[in-house]
Parts: C-alpha cells; structure tokens; sequence
C-alpha cells in the first residue's frame, strides 16, 4: 500500500477562502520566536505586491 502525501491547506489573507494550492505571498519575521508565511490563493496571489529583495533592503546598510 502507497501513502500520497497530503495536500497542503491553508487559508487566503484576502478572500479568507480554504485552498489546497496555497501561494506565499509574505513572509513575517519575528524577533522571538519563529516567524511565518502568508498565503493567498491562486486568484488573489497576483494582487499583493511582490516581496522586497533582501539584498535591496540591506544595501543602505554598507
């Protein structure tokens, strides 16, 4: 007997609809503990801005 991994599910921030395509949108970092991803669904995906380079925010930085 073959075990198929399960699919993942997550919530959409924006319509608030279950999917079990999930895309990450955002990532939010925390300075105790563990951060964690945001997801959308494939239709809201493509309306939130695309996450910044890290090496853009850290150029200021030098």
């Amino acid at each position: 007997m073959s075990r198929q991994a399960r699919k993942p599910v997550r919530m959409c921030a924006r319509c608030e609809r279950i999917t079990d395509e999930p895309v990450v949108v955002s990532e939010v970092h925390q300075a105790t503990g563990p951060g964690f991803n945001v997801y959308a669904c494939a239709g809201c995906a493509p309306l939130f801005p695309p996450a910044p380079d890290v090496f853009d925010l850290l150029d200021g930085e030098r």
